[in-house]
């Protein structure tokens, strides 16, 4: 039973890849088409596409009553996204460059956006007046990333009708029409794809006794972020740098503030024994961000040396999260992964 699932995790591991790789190339199409900024679209548009699988979780999860898997699932990703992620794809694909003048009021927004749903936390709840904030972030952050980063388009439109209908008007163009219907298919099938690792995972992780929040800030949320991974992958190595920091930062963004939003809008969540079960979580976060802060601000890249610190970072923070999660064993836990199936 467990080989089956295994190899379910790698058909659904290769047709997320081979989505996310068409993604790639459909995005650098309409950004050239529309004369829209790579980091800027990839920011709104692919960010979104790629955070799907953990609005999809956060939608279940608070429909059947147990939301808070939703936020094991958005503080794992999150920390994932900035160590596992970006420091993977440091390694595995080189030095990631950065492109532009992005770094400081972005990675400032971003870094703000990711640390309000722990703010909102602090008296052990996210309701739906706090998910009505998180969902104003969000569209607020939105807005300022698009807006900044289409002003072009208004040198190339007469009518002053805002910069969302300058947006429409130019993918009505028929090229961009194909274009994008393309995307809008391969998201579908990276959406399918994550959501099947998802649910594999979910069954391994529960037939080995693991408790759901670490399902949540490991399983899940390393299945959920393999669309980011995979995305960042191919377009370093593509020579697409900015498009890997603009899913980066899109993607925590909307982490933190569209999927806790809608999750908590329709069940909200509250923090079994209060806030201390997620210090540890929320440290890692802070921690592991300041760190990329720190090593894409001094040389303006993401050395391969970079990558290696964040992703040991990470290991030795799921270490300490696992020793302290209901008094579980690491080597205990280690033990039934490696045991013969």
């Amino acid at each position: 039973m467990l080989l089956g699932y295994l190899a379910l995790l790698v058909i659904f591991g290769y047709l997320l890849v081979k989505a996310t790789d068409h993604l790639v190339d459909e995005v650098r199409d309409i950004a050239q088409i529309t004369k829209i900024g790579k980091f800027g679209l990839t920011a709104f548009l692919l960010a979104f596409a790629t955070s799907l699988p953990e609005l999809v979780v956060g939608v279940a999860a608070a429909l059947e009553g147990r939301p808070i898997l939703s936020l094991g699932n958005v503080l794992g990703s999150n920390i994932v996204n900035v160590s596992l992620v970006m420091g993977g794809v440091a390694i595995v694909g080189g030095s990631i460059r950065v492109v532009g003048e992005f770094l400081k009021k972005d990675l400032f927004s971003t870094f703000l956006a990711g640390s309000m749903p722990l703010l909102l936390l602090i008296d052990g709840e996210l309701s739906r007046v706090d998910a009505l904030v998180l969902l104003a972030v969000y569209v607020w952050y939105t807005y300022t990333v698009l807006a900044e980063k289409t002003e072009e388009l208004a040198e190339y439109q007469e009518a002053e009708s805002g910069f969302i209908h300058q947006l429409f008007l130019r993918l009505r163009h028929g090229e961009a029409k194909r274009h994008f219907a393309w995307l809008l298919f391969w998201v579908l099938v990276l959406l399918f794809s994550a959501d099947m690792l998802v649910k594999t995972s979910v069954v391994l992780a529960g037939a080995m006794g693991i408790p759901i929040i670490l399902i949540g800030l490991f399983f899940v949320a390393i299945g959920t972020s393999l669309p980011e991974f995979v995305f960042g992958l191919k377009a370093n190595r593509s020579g697409e740098t900015a498009m890997v920091y603009g899913n980066l930062l899109g993607s925590v963004v909307a982490n933190s503030t569209l999927i806790l939003g809608i999750t908590a809008l329709i069940q909200p969540i509250r923090l079994d024994g209060g806030f201390q079960p997620y210090l540890l979580a929320t440290a890692a976060f802070v921690v592991l961000f300041g760190l990329f802060w720190v090593f894409v601000s001094t040389k303006r890249a993401l050395e391969r040396w970079e990558g290696v610190v964040l992703v040991l970072v990470y290991l030795l923070y799921a270490f300490f999260e696992f020793s302290r999660v209901n008094g579980y064993d690491v080597l205990e836990i280690f033990g039934r992964l490696t045991a013969p199936l």
